[in-house]
């Protein structure tokens, strides 16, 4: 059998970001903001204005669909992170989709590390609630990549994802898997049923939504995974 080891952790998908450690720089203000990663499509955080003061910051990444961008996703997510307080991470990939879908980790999977380390440099990410999310291509990468890094993801929510890429299994990150019923692009029957079939086999806690829809980013079905991700306070 081949020793997968050999490939090194990039190859495999493997991130050395972990949360929790204490940032070294001033936090950034309310607001939209270039990480300065890349010159072009660099990663954009979200920071509301009612982020937990004094404590560890939830995160979610969201990561966009074949030939989209951050600005693609941001309007089902943004106001989510408004209500709940939690930071917004959105990656851009280098070429038309995510290198994972292309053929194999790479330049993405790099960008992302740098993202999540220049972002904890200024927050203190709170571990119990740093989430992956991602639409079609972008539901595929947060649910290879988050299955692989399970114990940097506390949470994934896949949004009518069509594959699952993964050399190794680490952490038990909770599952949402979300897909409509009249997808035309990634049918249900050979996207979402048997990963979920697949992962709740391998002793994952997986919720699994079936919406009537077709291939698109249903928002009553992203408040659900909101919800999951991080139940809004009620005041």
């Amino acid at each position: 059998m081949f020793d997968m080891s050999l490939l090194g952790d990039a190859l495999l998908g493997r991130l050395s970001f972990r949360p929790g450690a204490a940032p070294d720089k001033p936090a950034l203000p309310a607001g939209r903001h270039h990480l300065g990663i890349a010159q072009e499509r660099d990663a954009v955080l979200i920071v509301p204005e009612n982020l937990p003061a004094g404590g560890p910051v939830p995160l979610l990444v969201m990561f966009h669909g074949a030939g989209g961008s951050a600005d693609k996703v941001l309007p089902f997510v943004i106001e989510h992170a408004r209500q709940r307080g939690f930071l917004l991470l959105l990656p851009q990939s280098q070429f038309p989709t995510w290198d994972l879908v292309i053929g194999g980790n790479g330049p993405d999977l790099e960008r992302l590390e740098q993202a999540l380390r220049e972002l904890a440099s200024r927050f203190f990410v709170d571990p119990a609630h740093l989430g992956f999310a991602g639409f079609s291509d972008g539901g595929s990468y947060a649910l290879s990549a988050g299955v692989t890094n399970g114990d940097v993801a506390s949470h994934v929510m896949v949004f009518s994802g069509g594959f699952m890429s993964v050399f190794q299994q680490n952490g038990s990150p909770r599952l949402f898997i979300a897909h409509g019923l009249e997808d035309e692009q990634l049918p249900i029957e050979t996207s979402a049923r048997p990963h979920v079939a697949k992962l709740k086999a391998a002793g994952y806690d997986v919720t699994a939504v079936e919406f009537k829809g077709p291939h698109h980013i249903a928002p009553p079905v992203v408040a659900l995974a909101m919800d999951f991700f991080l139940p809004r306070v009620l005041t």
